[in-house]
């Protein structure tokens, strides 16, 4: 990989690890549904015009848009906003990994090595780990059931998303992403006035701060459009192999940018629970390159 390429990589991790942050400071002005619909407002309009519609039926748009956006971004939203800490999200999130699995096992007929098992078991103690600790840490910053259990659900959309990617080929990822990004914005709008209502929706959008304005823009702009946009052009440019690992990078940062910039600050046990769930990822993204090189050193 070229030095601008890693440079471009390293953004990514950055914008995407820090993400988490500034959706708690997002969810500080504005209710959850609401900032789901303003971030994909934002991320679709005016980009859409600008942007070629990819070459797929609406119905691929519509799925990618209600998984891998909308019921992410919901779940995650809400998650946060009843307590899930910024950090741990980001590692509690990474479940999506062996969901993306079990979904292509179920779904495509793929099958499973034994690294992708090692892989869950390992991961599944550590997310184990982590959600037994409900109600533990520091004060206001202690992680919540109700929190962790919706991050899962944030994870499992977002492998269902994964598995539309699949099935929908190459593809110019940017156009999926800001065409799929017209999908969100009614149903968020939707369940924001039934649940938050119009008061609540109005009162938000007349009050609404600096840290608010920033943090939608920051969510549209340089955590979707940007970070997409390099990510899918250095899938373009390598292979999936060589870039997937970065991923494994971004709860380091979201833990690291929630402890420094939100004061979060974790039990011994979701440390060791955190721990186990990224050694899971390792397993399962080096673990076949191992096997192999072990095997051809035989």
């Amino acid at each position: 990989m070229s030095p601008k390429d890693l440079l471009f990589a390293l953004v990514v991790v950055l914008a995407w690890g820090v993400n988490f942050v500034v959706i708690k400071v997002g969810l500080h002005g504005v209710p959850p549904m609401l900032l789901g619909a303003l971030r994909f407002l934002l991320a679709a309009f005016p980009a859409v015009l600008f942007v070629k519609r990819p070459n797929l039926p609406w119905k691929w748009l519509f799925a990618y848009g209600l998984t891998i956006s909308f019921g992410q971004f919901a779940f995650l939203f809400s998650a946060m906003y009843v307590g899930m800490p910024a950090g741990l999200a980001s590692v509690v999130l990474q479940a999506q990994a062996f969901f993306t699995l079990g979904f292509a096992a179920f779904f495509l007929s793929e099958r499973f090595h034994a690294q992708n098992v090692i892989g869950l078991l390992i991961a599944a103690g550590g997310l184990a780990l982590i959600g037994l600790q409900s109600g533990a840490g520091g004060g206001a910053q202690a992680m919540t059931l109700a929190g962790f259990l919706l991050t899962l659900c944030a994870a499992v959309m977002w492998a269902l998303g994964n598995i539309v990617t699949k099935k929908v080929g190459k593809i110019d990822l940017v156009g999926l992403v800001v065409w799929a990004s017209l999908i969100p914005p009614l149903p968020f709008l939707v369940l924001s006035y039934g649940f938050e209502g119009p008061q609540r929706i109005v009162g938000a959008l007349e009050g609404i701060g600096v840290s608010s304005v920033l943090a939608i823009v920051y969510l549209s702009f340089v955590a979707t459009l940007l970070g997409y946009s390099l990510w899918s052009r250095l899938l373009s440019k390598y292979p999936a192999s060589q870039v997937a690992p970065f991923s494994l990078l971004v709860p380091i940062v979201g833990l690291a940018s929630a402890s420094v910039l939100l004061d979060e600050h974790l039990t011994v046990a979701q440390i060791g629970g955190a721990a186990l769930v990224m050694g899971g990822l390792v397993v399962n993204v080096f673990g076949g390159w191992v096997r192999q090189r072990l095997a051809t050193a035989r």
